[in-house]
């Protein structure tokens, strides 16, 4: 009895894998996620605000120079969308343009993925409205590595 108790909370436990209503529902999820990561890589403000709802907000935990401690740095939509406005990433060469996108659940009109970015990581929100439309909401982020460039991205 013991053994079946614990087979089965294993399997309770175990990862599940993110699953949309549709197929459709996933590549929406999967496409703002990519217009949001090339629309900064492009310096396209077009696809980022088509990415992100108005109210996002992203955030990371980072410590301050001028401050003892760690504090968050917030970013809006309009900052994101006038940062790709004004060339973004488009800077980085193609070739070290990571932009890995994994749906990690998806939940009626909510969902969370994750995407592997050059030299960050981004966890992503992301909401669908009521005519269907999947966009990011909020974005937890951390760096992968020290700013200062390395030539290393792993």
């Amino acid at each position: 009895m013991k053994k079946l108790l614990f087979l089965a909370a294993g399997i309770l436990l175990l990862p599940q894998a993110g699953t949309a209503q549709t197929a459709s529902d996933s590549a929406a999820i999967r496409g703002a996620a990519l217009d949001y990561i090339e629309g900064w890589y492009t310096g396209d403000a077009v696809r980022m605000e088509r990415a992100l709802h108005p109210e996002l907000a992203k955030r990371i935990l980072m410590a301050n120079s001028n401050e003892p401690g760690k504090h968050f740095m917030h970013m809006t939509a309009d900052q994101l969308v006038d940062g790709a406005r004004r060339g973004g990433g488009s800077n980085t060469p193609a070739d070290e343009q990571r932009k890995e996108v994994r749906i990690l659940d998806i939940f009626r009109g909510t969902a969370s993925v994750r995407v592997d970015a050059r030299t960050w990581v981004d966890y992503l929100h992301v909401v669908q409205d009521g005519d269907g439309h999947w966009s990011i909401i909020n974005v937890l982020w951390e760096l992968r590595e020290d700013p200062a460039p390395t030539g290393d991205d792993s």
